[in-house]
């Protein structure tokens, strides 16, 4: 069997990466596309190297724009790439406009869509991401959800049965496979950071950085609880220049963009991580590490449920009083089930063993 797994951004890396080496191991041939939605060659080499992921077999080389111009451009050039290829399955993950635009081709072309990280919803429309979420589970074939609550979603949906399997977290299995070498990796002494003694922020949503007023309060909150604990901030290449602007107050300390076995090294050495993003809000939970969520709303709600995670939006007085409190007294770890390391086994399985495009009930056909 042939398949397309698709990356398009750099956390795409690390969710690809468990599902093909489990559909290889079962004798699938792959082929790993690169849409270029987010390409910055530095960047992007030092997360190859770090996950042992072999260079992408087709670089697509989209570029940054618009979301209609992006998701146009990924689908003039995964198209022909489709027809060329002829696989039998196509699968993509996450939620970014390669995502979508690469889900489009593929159910115009034919062959079986697999969505990995399938029924994740924010509730929140005015986010693109969530529009990318639904148009995709829509047309797949495979609804891989890493949780009940996700697969719940589906559910509540009208999406059918056996459209929809709970294979756990992919980003986990990553996280799990990469989390002693990262540990060993030297990178807490190399910052002169020690355990437990700093906190770790990230900072990259366009809600979040784009708009400087925004930006300013969340600065302000996180000054004052740096005043508690000082605070590491890996600057994401879009925020820096708009956080430069602004200024960094006192007790934040900004360090380059880290690669993925120093981001993880971070995380888990650090007392409480401050975020706006849901892959973090993930890993936490399963270091179980006490996070703040700097958002009003999250598609991970099991990070909140069943995890450290707690949203604490973006008003500095609530971010202050909520990562106060955590400092104070940190919630005991918890673990989603089925985050165990083993999801691209479970996710090879059901895709190997779910039969072809001529055979298997398309997303519509009547059960």
């Amino acid at each position: 069997m042939r398949i397309i797994c698709v990356a398009g951004a750099r956390p795409n890396y690390m969710k690809i990466k468990p599902v093909m080496d489990a559909l290889e191991a079962r004798g699938a041939e792959t082929v790993l596309v690169h849409t270029g939605q987010h390409y910055d060659p530095a960047m992007n080499d030092v997360f190859f190297r770090d996950l042992g992921l072999r260079p992408p077999d087709h670089l697509l080389g989209v570029g940054s724009g618009s979301h209609a111009t992006q998701t146009g451009r990924v689908m003039a050039a995964f198209e022909p790439l489709v027809e060329e290829l002829a696989p039998d399955l196509v699968v993509v993950v996450g939620d970014v406009n390669s995502t979508l635009a690469c889900a489009l081709v593929t159910a115009k072309a034919g062959p079986l869509l697999a969505h990995v990280e399938a029924g994740l919803r924010s509730r929140d429309w005015s986010m693109p991401e969530e529009v990318n979420r639904v148009a995709t589970d829509r047309i797949s074939d495979y609804l891989l959800a890493p949780s009940e609550d996700a697969a719940e979603n589906l559910r509540a949906e009208g999406y059918h049965d056996d459209q929809v399997d709970v294979v756990g977290n992919v980003m986990i299995d990553t996280l799990f496979a990469n989390l002693d070498r990262a540990r060993e990796s030297g990178t807490l002494s190399e910052l002169g950071l020690s355990q437990g003694e700093y906190g770790l922020v990230t900072l990259h949503r366009p809600a979040n950085v784009d708009e400087p007023d925004v930006l300013a309060g969340l600065l302000k909150g996180l000054g004052e609880v740096a005043a508690h604990c000082p605070l590491v901030l890996p600057v994401h290449p879009r925020a820096a220049e708009k956080i430069d602007a602004l200024g960094v107050p006192g007790g934040i300390r900004l360090v380059p963009p880290a690669g993925y076995l120093d981001f993880i090294a971070l995380q888990a050495g650090a007392r409480v991580v401050l975020t706006d993003s849901g892959g973090v809000q993930e890993e936490t939970t399963a270091l179980g590490v006490p996070c703040v969520t700097l958002r009003d709303n999250t598609e991970r709600p099991i990070t909140v449920e069943q995890g450290t995670n707690v949203l604490a939006g973006r008003d500095p007085e609530r971010i202050v009083a909520t990562a106060l409190r955590l400092l104070a007294s940190p919630p005991p770890p918890r673990r989603p089930e089925l985050w165990d390391g083993h999801a691209g086994e479970r996710i090879a399985r059901v895709l190997l063993e779910g039969g072809t495009a001529g055979s298997r009930p398309r997303p519509t056909d009547h059960r």
